[in-house]
């Protein structure tokens, strides 16, 4: 009978133990750089499966739209704001599967909504700046590489605002802006 009880509760220790939630971390802070910037980062827990990121960080590019037709293709380093709700749709199949899901690592669908200021560190060709507002849906992955390191890549499309008449131009522009990313980052 002792060891029938025994058993029995090793059994539901054993069951207590796996029906732990799996979550995303309480909070987490990294840097990443990409192609075209780079970012630093806090992920702060608002649930189970959802993460809210917020983003500071500098996009370096290449503009060449009509603002800058008098201008030969302007290399501008510009902050940007982002705040970013993400859900973490498979981070419990992650985990069932023996997965790493720490540092949030699985795929998310988010909504990033960015802020470029009319300021610019370095600009070529001294273009005017142009800020712009946009908020985008993305669906993408983030893995781990090591303790520290992890990728993270990212699609989407949405809208995009330009405050064009604060720069000196006729009108603001409205459209479909396109997001790609591919990043690279640290985690502390």
């Amino acid at each position: 009978m002792k060891k029938t009880l025994l058993t029995l509760t090793l059994c539901a220790l054993t069951l207590v133990a796996k029906a732990q939630n799996t979550s995303v971390e309480k909070s987490t802070f990294g840097v990443q750089t990409g192609v075209l910037g780079i970012w630093a980062y806090n992920e702060a827990k608002l649930s189970n499966t959802i993460a809210l990121r917020t983003e500071i960080g500098f996009d370096f590019g290449v503009w060449e739209t009509t603002y800058y037709d008098d201008y030969d293709s302007p290399l501008i380093l510009t902050p940007v704001i982002v705040v970013e709700p993400r859900f973490y749709y498979n981070i419990k199949k992650r985990s069932e599967n023996s997965q790493r899901t720490d540092g949030n690592s699985g795929n998310f669908i988010a909504i990033k909504t960015s802020y470029h200021p009319e300021l610019a560190l370095f600009n070529t060709d001294d273009a005017p700046v142009v800020s712009d507002f946009a908020i985008i849906p993305i669906w993408g992955i983030r893995r781990n590489l090591g303790d520290h390191f992890n990728y993270e890549a990212g699609i989407g499309v949405g809208y995009s605002y330009t405050f064009a008449e604060r720069a000196g131009y006729l009108e603001d522009e409205s459209g479909f802006e396109l997001n790609m990313h591919l990043r690279i980052g640290y985690r502390f």
